[in-house]
């Protein structure tokens, strides 16, 4: 698995705390670097034949299919593919026009995850999206003319600009539009976001909890009832469309990052991230040092990774895994915490796996944070 982080967007969402820059003077150079840090870490991933290839961000289709495909390229001196290898790239409406999606169609990426947010004008104002509701519809409809049959997409529930109503309306036009795989986050209040500001000086009101949970539950029963998977707390697919790169994390499979502000992980203790400056990360390759800091994970750290991911996913945790690699005062740790939980329907067991049943998997993260060592 390798993740390629490109940190350019056309302007800041409202919501947004992700690393990226509006400026595109230091495009050339960044990608540049990017294929240097590619050279230098070719040797972090043991297998060569490489199953999943991401670009996400940032905005990568702000990048031009030629540089896109010069990255695509640049792997392929390094790895091969495997023959049913899943390429994917976050894109946003406004770059998805018809002349881009038939240059797309000729590389071999095979997967779209467009960032629609939304329908509804009131709510992309509100995130400051670069585009606007019919862009959206556009940009779906056209890929799917240009044959891109694996699409995902973005939406945003929760929303102050948004009620139930809306929320409905938006998810009766996903299913309109055929799209097979859904990935769904709760508009949430970052720290140094616009966001934070308008909420701290009382020009929008905060999202409602409440609100945000019913809209879940209404998305998580709708979606079931028209054939799609609920595999993840934020991820829903049809049969067969689920994200093969995401379910790799989820999996602790090993994976490489590339890019400033990108993480790597070996599959079991080393975890590297990259400096989260884009002139920093440049400047370090041009002086032929890895822009990156690492740590060994301890096994506390391992043991809550290993609740907190397990228990997002419809997998659950596998009880003897658990119990195989860590050592009996965690597992006995373990045991004891989840007790009281297991007599309140709040955790579940089922064929080895401990599970939290889909009823409670909006307050997922709190009920695992509770079995976590501290």
């Amino acid at each position: 698995m390798i993740y390629f982080h490109i940190p350019f967007c056309k302007q800041k969402c409202s919501y947004c705390n992700f690393h990226f820059s509006t400026s595109l003077k230091m495009k050339e150079e960044m990608l540049l670097s990017m294929k240097k840090e590619l050279k230098l870490r070719q040797n972090f991933l043991n297998d060569k034949i490489l199953k999943t290839l991401y670009f996400g961000g940032g905005t990568p289709s702000i990048l031009t299919v030629d540089e896109i495909h010069s990255l695509i390229d640049e792997v392929l001196r390094y790895f091969d593919f495997d023959e049913n290898i899943e390429i994917t790239i976050e894109a946003n409406p406004d770059d998805l026009d018809k002349n881009y999606l038939k240059q797309l169609s000729h590389t071999p990426i095979n997967r779209l995850s467009i960032g629609i947010q939304s329908f509804f004008d009131t709510d992309l104002k509100l995130m400051n999206r670069a585009h606007n509701a019919s862009e959206a519809e556009y940009a779906v409809k056209c890929a799917q003319d240009f044959e891109f049959e694996n699409i995902s997409i973005d939406l945003i529930y929760g929303s102050p600009a948004s009620d139930m109503t809306q929320w409905k309306k938006n998810l009766q036009k996903t299913l309109e539009l055929g799209i097979p795989h859904i990935s769904s986050y709760a508009f949430t209040v970052e720290p140094k976001t616009a966001v934070h500001q308008w909420i701290k000086t009382k020009k929008i009101l905060p999202p409602e909890e409440n609100v945000q949970n019913e809209q879940f539950y209404y998305m998580s029963e709708l979606l079931r009832a028209n054939g799609f998977l609920h595999y993840e707390i934020s991820n829903f697919a049809l049969e067969g469309y689920h994200s093969k790169h995401n379910s790799g994390y989820w999996a602790y499979l090993p994976y490489l990052g590339i890019g400033p502000s990108a993480h790597s992980y070996d599959g079991t203790l080393r975890r590297m991230w990259n400096v989260a400056n884009n002139s920093l990360y440049i400047k370090h390759l041009s002086e032929d040092k890895l822009p990156s800091e690492q740590e060994l994970l301890s096994e506390k750290d391992r043991y809550n990774e290993m609740i907190m991911i397990g228990l997002r996913t419809m997998w659950g945790v596998s009880l003897s895994r658990l119990k195989a690699d860590f050592s009996r005062e965690i597992w006995d740790y373990f045991d004891q915490e989840i007790q009281q939980k297991l007599a309140s329907g709040i955790l579940v067991v089922d064929n080895g796996f401990l599970k939290i049943p889909e009823a409670h998997w909006f307050m997922a993260d709190g009920i695992a944070s509770d079995l976590f060592l501290v």
